[in-house]
């Protein structure tokens, strides 16, 4: 009596034999919860962006949007559609071309930067000048640079894997390159996204096994120099004082007025909120409703609940990264491996940031909540990087089947 297996091997896919007849592999060519997630949190926070600044026209600083009360919500849809169409054209690119071709979208980006700084090119708003204008839409470098870093230093750590303990070669050319991106964030300034890409970094090079008495001299000499960049800035020292004691009379009514507003306005929302379309705050007393505190008119709003929800879906794609890199390093695509980690590393440190100042346990920083905020570049390049995750989950599916990518 001949032995035949329990499966076979067909194409890329496994098949399995039972009683005699064949069925194709229940592994889906892609991880459609991922995406499904993804749509939710844009679509949800198209819905919040609406409700945040339906009242805006009314303001005398977006005098020019009168009787146009919708004029977010139609830019933030367009924004997700062009978001998504990039995001289809990105995952039909291989990792191995995101890794060729790393350092030189990383130079390409820190050019960008300097762009930024130059009268006539770079765009200035609220006393910050850090867009390029190309006529129909703005474009932030900084979140470029964010995909940029993720790439370069998951390369650099493959490409210097033997030099990883070692300070002059392993260490010290990572250190200059993120310092340069550093000065140049500074220079805007947005210390918000400087402190997001040294995570981003930091975080890659620890998975990737530096030197951990450097690491942890480097951490260590990175508090210094952000609490020096602190100290000799009276605006952000203020800030600091004023997140210390947000609700004395000066502060409330100066540096911590973000802060306090967004407090009463989680206060108010309570456990299920005072329902969607019936927050109070938006109506001009919390600046920036729409962008870098939609989480506090989320709070308002929907109340415990819906954060609780929201805080859910991003715990669950920071995770789903962290097990897409696992996989990818075990089936020895290291690059793929620390670049899924670097995605779920900028998703989460960003979101823990925003929601973080939203909850008054951070000092007031400008930076968005990842695919909820209004915004292009923000939701754009969220979307280039979940589809370069994506794509890296994709080849792992492709090659557990035993095909090639």
């Amino acid at each position: 009596m001949a032995f035949q297996l329990p499966f076979k091997f067909s194409g890329n896919a496994v098949d399995a034999t039972v009683d005699g007849r064949s069925r194709p592999s229940k592994m889906m060519d892609y991880d459609q919860p991922l995406v499904w997630v993804t749509l939710l949190l844009m679509l949800f926070g198209m819905v919040m962006v609406y409700s945040a600044s339906i009242a805006l026209p009314d303001s005398p600083k977006f005098r020019y949007l009168q009787d146009r009360n919708e004029y977010f919500l139609y830019r933030q849809a367009v924004y997700i559609l062009v978001s998504m169409v990039a995001a289809a054209v990105v995952f039909r690119v291989p990792i191995a071309v995101w890794q060729r071709h790393a350092p030189m979208i990383f130079i390409g980006t820190l050019v960008l930067l300097v762009l930024v700084l130059i009268p006539g090119l770079g765009v200035s708003v609220n006393g910050a000048r850090r867009w390029l204008s190309l006529k129909v839409f703005m474009v932030q470098p900084s979140e470029i640079m964010k995909i940029a870093v993720v790439l370069y230093a998951a390369d650099f750590t493959v490409r210097k894997q033997e030099y990883m303990h070692k300070l002059t070669k392993g260490f010290v050319p990572m250190v200059v390159a993120i310092g340069l991106v550093g000065g140049l964030l500074l220079m805007e300034p947005d210390l918000g996204a400087f402190g997001v890409i040294v995570c981003i970094a930091m975080g890659i090079l620890f998975l990737g096994g530096i030197n951990i008495i450097w690491f942890g001299g480097i951490g260590a000499l990175l508090v210094v120099i952000f609490s020096a960049i602190i100290a000799l800035s009276p605006f952000r020292r203020a800030r600091m004082f004023a997140y210390l004691n947000p609700w004395e009379e000066g502060n409330a009514l100066d540096k911590a007025y973000q802060l306090t507003h967004s407090l009463i306005a989680f206060g108010r929302g309570e456990i299920f909120g005072v329902g969607l379309g019936g927050s109070v705050e938006k109506l001009f007393y919390l600046p920036e409703a729409h962008t870098d505190f939609i989480m506090a008119v989320i709070g308002e709003e929907l109340g415990l609940v819906g954060v609780l929800v929201v805080v859910a879906m991003f715990y669950w794609l920071v995770k789903r990264a962290f097990d897409i890199g696992r996989q990818a390093i075990a089936l020895e695509q290291v690059f793929a491996g620390l670049a899924a980690k670097g995605i779920g590393i900028w998703i989460g440190v960003q979101t823990f940031i925003n929601m973080g100042v939203n909850l008054g346990l951070l000092p007031t920083k400008g930076l968005t909540l990842p695919l909820m905020s209004f915004g292009g570049s923000g939701v754009l390049f969220n979307c280039v990087g979940l589809a370069i995750l994506l794509r890296i989950d994709y080849e792992n599916r492709v090659r557990m089947r035993g095909g090639r990518t």
